[in-house]
């Protein structure tokens, strides 16, 4: 691994050169094991800690497939499906691995005792399989997360309908936490050049998951003057929906958790925020009883912000909590676009507000490769930028992957794998100065206050 770091380092390094070097037989990776599944049983999920369910250790280089490519892992970032793998919900993802190794002979690599994770990546192709013509060694690349077979014709209109879709690194093994990764070849995308290693690594799910959600015609296909509720509009799906709203000419609604998160919104270019825990919404009377009178007064609040308009788009990902909330706001005729639950996948809604109003809702899940591809695009253009807060060491993914899943961080955390520091991989200096500030603003947005947790670490 070390000669494969050195290569990707040394600014002289051709293509020919990358395919010289020998793949090792092994590589650090970030996993789950199958036989400890069962660790947290019984636990609430806030008390189940990925610190304890995720290694770090070395596993087989898996063997190269026809349409695939091996890319040696510069840095990659932890996600909330990330953060489930870990915790085990809402189920232990080693069925998903099962039922892929049953495919075929070649995904029956996919079903082993661990599981390696992780669904974004920033790095260099080192080998490319039969069939693939137009990655080749050496080329700088970040790559999305949909894994599809497309041999259905269900998925050749859109790529996210095939019915073998799934998530690389979450319902296929060999993801990106790791100093080597698995991937097929058309997951690959050009690195925007501008941005550093961790950087780039960092947009990758959330990015194309918000792109097809509010811009796409797939999704809620967000137009100019839209109002946009957008739940969690600092975190690592909503800041970059927050990003696309700006710029398409949208008002986004930011709803955040904490005055620094308000801040950081603000510092985007939004306008609109609600401080939900200062504001003090509590849309749920008891565990089982919604409060209508908190969807109104929330209602309010939001027509306030946007001069008596209620929002023509509701971007929803908390999922249990907000869900019922979400259709009452939403404008006559209006749209709630999910594409996760992050709070409990049992939604409750009164189906009045949506019947008789005529909203629509819509489920949103990932990006196809175009759809991902045009993200990027944007990305690379300077147009939208990373939101990265915080880097951690491959080693302490446990503590990044507790840190998403508590809450305590902005954007989107970082992990560098072979990377050996922070601030490498930038070949266009030009473009990065232009936007430097845009670039580090989560990294320089205010700190939350510590909050009390016996089980962090020193």
């Amino acid at each position: 691994m070390n000669q494969i770091r050195d290569a990707i380092l040394a600014s002289d390094t051709k293509g020919e050169d990358f395919a010289a070097l020998p793949v090792p037989e092994s590589y650090r990776a970030v996993t789950v094991h199958k036989d400890e599944a069962g660790m947290f049983a019984g636990l609430p999920s806030r008390e189940k800690d990925p610190r304890k369910s995720l290694h770090v250790e070395e596993v087989a280089t898996p063997e190269l497939g026809p349409g695939e490519a091996l890319v040696a892992v510069m840095a990659s970032s932890v996600n909330y499906n990330s953060v489930w793998t870990s915790i085990f919900e809402p189920m232990p993802t080693f069925g998903f691995l099962e039922r892929y190794g049953r495919l075929s002979p070649l995904a029956a690599r996919h079903d082993l005792p661990y599981h390696v994770i992780g669904s974004d990546l920033a790095g260099v192709v080192l080998r490319t399989g039969p069939g693939v013509n137009a990655w080749h060694p050496g080329d700088k690349v970040v790559a999305h997360c949909l894994s599809v077979e497309l041999e259905s014709p269900d998925g050749h209109d859109d790529t996210m309908l095939d019915p073998e879709q799934r998530i690389w690194g979450f319902e296929t093994n060999f993801g990106g936490l790791a100093e080597l990764a698995l991937v097929k070849a058309n997951q690959l995308m050009p690195k925007p050049a501008h941005l550093t290693w961790e950087e780039a690594a960092c947009p990758g799910l959330v990015n194309s998951t918000a792109y097809r959600q509010l811009v796409s015609r797939n999704g809620a296909g967000m137009k100019q003057g839209d109002n946009v509720l957008i739940w969690g509009a600092s975190g690592g799906l909503g800041s970059y929906a927050t990003q696309f709203a700006l710029a398409g000419g949208a008002n986004p609604v930011c709803v955040v958790s904490s005055p620094q998160k308000a801040e950081i919104c603000r510092r985007m270019g939004a306008e609109a925020v609600i401080d939900r825990s200062a504001e003090n919404y509590r849309f749920w009377k008891d565990e089982h009883t919604q409060d209508p009178r908190e969807w109104k007064r929330f209602g309010s609040r939001i027509r306030e912000l946007t001069g008596g308009e209620d929002p023509d788009i509701v971007f929803e990902h908390p999922g249990r909590e907000t869900f019922g909330a979400s259709v009452y706001v939403a404008r006559r005729g209006g749209t709630i676009v999910t594409c996760a639950s992050t709070s409990g996948y049992q939604h409750q809604f009164d189906n009045r507000y949506l019947w008789m109003s005529l909203k629509r809702i819509i489920g949103s899940h990932f990006a196809n490769y175009r759809e991902a591809w045009e993200a990027n695009r944007l990305i690379a253009k300077g147009r939208i930028h990373p939101t990265l807060s915080r880097t951690y060491p491959l080693e302490a993914a446990g503590q990044a992957a507790h840190d998403v899943h508590r809450n305590l961080h902005h954007g989107k955390v970082g992990v560098l794998a072979l990377a050996p520091r922070e601030g490498l991989g930038v070949t266009d200096p030009q473009l990065r100065e232009r936007h430097l500030p845009a670039i580090n603003l989560f990294r320089d947005a205010p700190a939350e206050p510590a909050r009390r947790d016996s089980r962090t670490a020193a």
